[in-house]
């Protein structure tokens, strides 16, 4: 049986790659890996995982409801890493919308380390 290729698009399988982070048994090193993850989370629809790498200042906005039922309305066809900095990374998330019409998710995003672990903090759209 072949091995499930990562939602995030690294050509690594999905094992060895988002799931360690979505699971919890890794930290994710970098705020691209964090997104990577995150954009993972939503094609495996765990709002858990959203919730949680969501930093503490921002979390409130983030309903665990509305972000599960967003994942689920959408199928999720590939990620693109624009651009990155040590806490900033653009990308651009394609997916079909719930009347199965291609969307982009076009976004600039911040990230914040603490204690060891990177948090979505919040993102600005184009």
């Amino acid at each position: 049986m072949k091995a499930l290729a990562c939602h995030c698009g690294s050509q690594t399988n999905f094992k060895d790659c988002c799931k360690q982070y979505i699971d919890g048994t890794q930290n994710a090193a970098t705020a691209v890996v964090l997104m990577r993850s995150r954009y993972s989370a939503y094609a495996t629809h765990n709002a858990d995982y959203l919730v949680q790498t969501t930093h503490v200042s921002t979390r409130k906005e983030h309903n665990k409801k509305d972000i599960l039922d967003w994942s689920q309305s959408n199928q999720w066809i590939k990620l693109e890493v624009l651009q990155a900095t040590d806490n900033t990374v653009e990308f651009k998330a394609f997916y079909l919308d719930h009347l199965m019409q291609m969307q982009i998710h076009h976004e600039h995003s911040t990230f914040k380390k603490e204690s060891g672990k990177w948090f979505y903090v919040d993102g600005e759209f184009y």
